[in-house]
């Protein structure tokens, strides 16, 4: 890999790996700090990525360093007792419908979460998926079609109580 193709993949790649990251967490500066770790070891492994696996590697490799983050925050929080709600998806939402499917969302488990954030939000398909979170094609799709069942009637449940 070049340093021009290193650049490309910057460009292209870095704006996907950081909105997924930072739905999960729900912090910018630890996105922003996951990304560019992830960055800092494609270029340590340059020579041994290939090209046509470089948006995989990146996100998995986020994906990890996320999971990493995750696990030292909740260490973090059993001892400090701060009010603030780790991997929460904070947006101002104009509807209650996008409100509900937010919360609905934060509630699943982080792989549930994960798996619908990398294929409803960022559209990837099973196999990167998988590559991604270290699952194979068929546990995607079961892990992927429970969390919805999930999402379902968690947003059933939350539609009834708004209305």
């Amino acid at each position: 890999m070049t340093d021009q193709d290193f650049n490309n993949c910057v460009d292209n790649y870095s704006d996907g790996v950081y909105r997924f990251i930072v739905k999960n967490i729900g912090h910018e500066a630890d996105a922003q700090d996951i990304v560019q770790t992830a960055f800092e070891k494609l270029w340590i492994n340059r020579s041994k990525v290939e090209p046509e696996k470089v948006k995989s590697y990146l996100f998995t490799v986020a994906y990890n360093q996320m999971i990493d983050h995750v696990r030292k925050d909740k260490k973090a929080d059993t001892t400090d007792n701060f009010d603030k709600v780790k991997g929460q998806v904070t947006f101002q939402a104009d509807n209650t419908l996008k409100q509900n499917i937010l919360k609905a969302i934060n509630e699943l488990n982080p792989t549930q979460k994960s798996l619908v954030l990398l294929k409803d939000y960022e559209g990837y398909n099973y196999q990167e998926i998988g590559e991604i979170m270290n699952l194979s094609e068929s546990q995607v799709k079961v892990y992927l079609h429970r969390a919805r069942l999930i999402l379902k009637d968690k947003l059933v449940h939350l539609q009834k109580m708004s209305a």
